[in-house]
């Protein structure tokens, strides 16, 4: 990776350094410490402004979802009228030192614009009849004073943003500078709600004209707004789980590497496919073998991979658009169920069974999860393992010990979708058709659990899948993976060769 010499986020430097020596109100470029080049002659600084072709796009046709996402900026007008609003999409972090991370927007921004370039601002402006639309962006990087070469974020160290015109074609939104946005915003009046948590300069300018509860309201509207999913979000959450199946199959046909190596060989297969067929993971993937199986969110993926053992794979890709799928599967790694492995892992399917089968419009969302966890507590007592009644172990949660998590969670551009909803519109609300929800029942021995037979310790299984709630009842999305136990052994089979 080569390094800038010349970085800095300040335009003002540059533009300075551009237009000749420097004055008693200019600074000079930021240098890095060790860079090779002592600074930017006036020769040099005139060469780089001249001789480019001209690459501005013309034509552009709307993205994909900018009907629906006018929809949804519809209704945030709707429900705050005569009220600015501003959502974010975030800036880059800092990974360490000079490197950042992967930028992804937040949920908020990218769901009501379509957009996911980072320092993105969408703002609606009260007008008479509702709102003025605008989203404010970086635009292209500035060829006349050089910060499309000399500064880290220039086009010619991270490629082309779109011009302000360009981008307003594609989000069927006016767009306008960025940078242009805090002051405005310091002189705004009038009622102003912001999404926090992604923008501290966007807060600093408005910190004196929002409240905490106020601008609570817009992130829980923002939040229920997700809750039923349009038929372009199901046909993108579609796409996730077809990839996220492939990515299942890629792991299987690779199980004798990861065998020679540790868990990570199965994380970075499934990463392949996320990046190949869509723009990352959703979260980041357990692959968890053996006992690693028992710890929930198991995404360390160092371990060894054993014959004999069992592999909890609990991954998704995310869509370009940032839709993830969530599925999980628990695989014998020699592809053959042992007795006792298979007697854990039928009574888990047959709890997901019984969770799906509740996945209903007109149920209460807890239904699916309360049909999961009774056939896992008949089971527990069943074997011995917690003295019943199952009412009372049920009353108590005594089967908690061992089945840990709810059943599952809202599905979307986050993994653990519209988590800011209300309670009475969420886990205590009704599905409705559109809703997609994960439905994941476990079982959990940990390798220390001295109230199990031993035999029993360590094993850990989770069977998770992707439900669509449709008029008549429900549909899987992650149909295409088998769950059955001996569906699993002949899938196996087949992929293995």
């Amino acid at each position: 990776m080569t390094v800038a010499d010349e970085l800095t986020p300040d335009v003002s430097d540059l533009a300075a350094d551009a237009a000749g020596p420097e004055t008693e109100s200019e600074e000079p470029i930021k240098q890095r410490k060790n860079g090779l080049y002592p600074g930017v002659s006036d020769e040099l600084a005139e060469n780089m402004q001249s001789g480019w072709a001209d690459t501005e796009l013309h034509g552009l046709e709307p993205i994909e979802q900018a009907e629906h996402t006018a929809r949804r900026r519809a209704a945030l007008s709707a429900r705050f009228p005569g009220e600015r609003l501003v959502i974010p999409a975030g800036n880059l972090k800092v990974r360490s030192n000079d490197t950042d991370y992967p930028f992804r927007s937040s949920v908020e921004y990218a769901y009501l614009t379509g957009d996911q370039t980072e320092d993105g601002v969408l703002v609606l402006e009260p007008t008479a009849d509702g709102h003025q639309e605008t989203i404010y962006l970086l635009p292209r990087s500035d060829r006349e004073n050089g910060e499309f070469w000399l500064s880290g974020q220039g086009e010619l160290w991270v490629g082309r943003r779109h011009s302000l015109t360009e981008s307003a074609a594609l989000y069927g939104i006016p767009a306008d500078d960025v940078r242009e946005l805090p002051e405005r915003l310091k002189e705004a009046t009038g009622p102003v709600r912001v999404v926090r948590g992604y923008d501290a300069g966007i807060e600093a300018a408005l910190h004196d004209k929002v409240t905490a509860e106020r601008d609570e309201e817009l992130r829980v509207f923002l939040s229920e707004a997700r809750l039923v999913k349009d038929e372009f979000e199901v046909g993108e959450l579609q796409k996730a789980v077809d990839s996220t199946v492939r990515g299942f199959e890629d792991v299987v046909k690779v199980l004798d590497k990861a065998q020679a190596t540790s868990e990570r060989y199965i994380e970075g297969t499934f990463f392949l496919r996320a990046r190949v067929e869509g723009n990352d993971v959703g979260y980041g993937t357990i692959a968890a073998a053996g006992p690693h199986a028992c710890t929930l969110h198991w995404v360390r993926n160092d371990g060894p991979v054993r014959a004999g053992d069992l592999l909890l794979l609990d991954a998704g890709v995310e869509t370009h658009t940032l839709y993830t799928a969530d599925v999980t599967r628990t695989l014998p790694v020699n592809g053959t169920y042992s007795e006792l492995q298979k007697k854990i892992y039928d009574a888990v399917y047959e709890a997901q069974e019984a969770g799906i089968e509740a996945v209903q419009p007109g149920a209460k969302y807890r239904d699916f999860h309360d049909a999961a966890q009774r056939v896992l507590a008949e089971k527990l007592v069943e074997w011995g393992l917690v003295e019943g009644p199952v009412e009372r172990v049920l009353e108590l949660g005594l089967q908690r010990r061992w089945t840990l998590h709810g059943t599952g969670h809202m599905l979307g551009m986050d993994v653990h979708d519209c988590a800011a909803a209300r309670r009475e519109t969420y886990v205590d609300g009704v599905l409705e058709p559109g809703m997609v929800l994960t439905v994941e029942p476990g079982l959990y021995f940990q390798a220390d659990d001295l109230t199990v037979p031993e035999e029993y310790r360590g094993i850990g299984v989770r069977i998770e899948d992707d439900i669509l709630v449709t008029e008549n009842g429900n549909r899987n999305l992650s149909a295409g993976l088998p769950r059955r136990s001996d569906e699993v052994e002949a899938w196996m089979a087949s992929l293995k060769g």
